[in-house]
C-alpha cells in the first residue's frame, strides 16, 4: 500500500543529493532516448524502403529481354531477343500460379500528347487491364482499362492526375478526347499512383497500340503476380520460364543477359528478414546502453546503503522487517531510473516528431515509434530500476544492527 513516510524519506534523499541523483538518472535516460532514436530511424529506413516496394505488386515477378552473351545451336551472341505477344499468351496458360498478368510494349517515338491549344511529352505505354494491380496504381476518375478494350481494339486512355491537371486544368476529363502522336484516343479514367515515375505517363490498349503504332506482335516486357509465398517455389518458376523462354527465342537458358527476371516477392522477403535484423541489433545496442546507466544506478544505491548503515541498523534494531528495507533501497532505484528513463522516452519521441516533415526523402520516411515500442520500453525501466536496485537492497537487508550500530 501507499506509504507516505516512506516515500518522503525517498525524496528527502534524493534532495540531499541533487547532483548525484541527476547524473545518475542522465545515463538512463541517455540510454532510452538512443534507444527510441535507434528504433525511430530504422523504422524510417524500412518505411522508405517499403515504399519503394509500393510502386509495384509485392508478390510480382517482372520478365524483361536483353541480348544474348552465348553461342547457342550455332548462333552468336549479340542477338537481340524479342518478346511477343504468344510469350504472353503461353505463360498465362502454362499451369504456373499466374494470378494478374499483363505485356507492354513502350512507344518511344514522339509521344506529343495534346487537347486543344495544351501539348505536354509523357511516356506512353500499352498494356493489359491487369497492369492496374501491378503497378499498384488507383482510379480517381472514370476507370482504367478493361478486356473489351483489348479486345475491340478500342481507342481509349486512363492518363495520371498529373497530366489531368496539365492538359484540362480544372476541365472535367473523363470522355474528352486527346490526341497521342497525333491520333485521338478517349479519356476514360485519371489514376494516381505511388511512384512519381509512373505518374509520368498514360496507358492505353496493347492491341490498339500495336496496330495503331505499327507495333506487331511486339511487345516490350511482361509481368503477373503469384499466389506463391515460398521462395525455392518461386526460384522454381523462374527456371520454368526461363526454359520455356529459351526454347521458344532460342537461347542458353543460363544465359542471364538474354532474359532477366526481378522477382518482387524474394526481394520484399530478403528486406523484411534484414529489417528484422536490424531491429534486433538496435535492441541489442540500447539494451547495452541501457545497462550502462543500470550499473551507474546500482553503483549509486550500495553508495546510499553504505550512507545509510547506521540508519538501517536502527531501523532493524526498532523491528524493522529485511521486507521493508528492501522495498524501500527498490523504490527509491525504481523512482530514478522510471522518471529518468521517462525523459530520455519522450525526447526521443519528441524529436522524430520534429524531424519526420524534414526527413521525407527516397529512402527514409517518416521515423517513428508505435505504442509497442513505449510499452516495451517501459516495461525495460521498471525491471532496469528493479536490477539495479536489487543487490544494494539485499545487503541492506542483511545489516546486521549491532555492527552497523558500531560502524562510524
Amino acid at each position: 500500500m501507499f506509504d507516505l513516510d516512506k516515500w518522503q524519506e525517498i525524496f528527502e534523499t534524493i534532495r540531499k543529493n541533487k547532483l548525484r541523483t541527476i547524473l545518475t538518472g542522465f545515463s538512463v535516460s541517455w540510454g532510452i532516448f538512443m534507444l527510441i532514436i535507434l528504433l525511430g530511424s530504422g523504422n524510417g529506413l524500412q518505411n522508405g524502403v517499403l515504399d519503394q516496394f509500393k510502386r509495384d505488386a509485392v508478390n510480382s515477378l517482372w520478365i524483361y529481354s536483353g541480348r544474348t552473351s552465348m553461342a547457342f545451336d550455332g548462333m552468336q551472341p549479340g542477338r537481340r531477343i524479342q518478346f511477343t505477344n504468344e510469350d504472353y499468351t503461353r505463360t498465362k496458360d502454362s499451369g504456373l500460379d499466374v494470378d494478374k498478368i499483363s505485356s507492354r510494349y513502350s512507344i518511344f517515338r514522339n509521344n506529343i500528347i495534346s487537347y486543344k491549344t495544351e501539348y505536354v511529352s509523357y511516356e506512353i505505354i500499352a498494356v493489359h487491364p491487369d497492369t492496374e494491380i501491378l503497378e499498384n496504381t488507383s482510379s480517381t476518375k472514370g476507370r482504367f482499362l478493361n478486356d473489351i478494350d483489348v479486345e475491340n481494339y478500342r481507342k481509349v486512355v486512363a492518363i495520371s492526375t498529373i497530366l489531368e491537371e496539365a492538359l484540362f486544368k480544372r476541365e472535367e476529363p473523363v470522355g474528352k478526347y486527346i490526341k497521342i502522336n497525333g491520333i485521338p484516343f478517349q479519356v476514360i479514367g485519371v489514376f494516381t499512383d505511388h511512384s512519381e515515375r509512373d505518374l509520368q505517363r498514360v496507358y492505353v490498349p496493347v492491341s490498339t497500340a500495336q496496330r495503331v503504332f505499327n507495333g506487331a506482335n511486339r511487345i516490350s516486357n511482361m509481368s503477373f503476380t503469384t499466389n506463391t509465398p515460398d521462395i525455392e517455389a518461386l526460384q522454381q518458376m523462374e527456371k520454368h520460364l526461363r526454359k520455356s523462354f529459351a526454347a521458344r527465342h532460342k537461347f542458353d537458358p543460363e544465359d542471364k543477359r538474354a532474359m532477366w527476371i526481378n522477382n518482387n516477392m524474394e526481394g520484399y522477403q530478403r528486406t523484411m528478414a534484414l529489417f528484422a535484423g536490424i531491429r534486433i541489433f538496435v535492441w541489442i545496442i540500447g539494451a547495452f546502453t541501457i545497462i550502462a546507466g543500470i550499473v551507474g544506478v546500482s553503483n549509486i544505491m550500495i553508495i546510499v546503503v553504505r550512507e545509510r548503515t547506521r540508519e538501517i541498523g536502527i531501523r532493524k534494531a526498532l523491528g524493522a522487517s529485511p521486507k521493508s528495507i528492501i522495498a524501500l533501497i527498490l523504490l527509491e532505484s525504481v523512482l530514478i531510473t522510471s522518471v529518468a528513463g521517462y525523459m530520455g522516452l519522450v525526447g526521443g519521441v519528441v524529436l522524430l516528431e520534429i524531424l519526420a516533415p524534414h526527413t521525407q526523402i527516397e529512402f527514409f520516411m517518416n521515423p517513428s515509434v508505435d505504442l509497442s515500442v513505449g510499452i516495451q520500453a517501459t516495461a525495460v525501466l521498471v525491471f532496469a530500476g528493479l536490477l539495479a536496485g536489487f543487490f544494494p537492497a539485499w545487503k541492506a537487508a542483511n545489516v546486521k544492527p549491532i555492527e552497523a550500530l558500531a560502524d562510524e
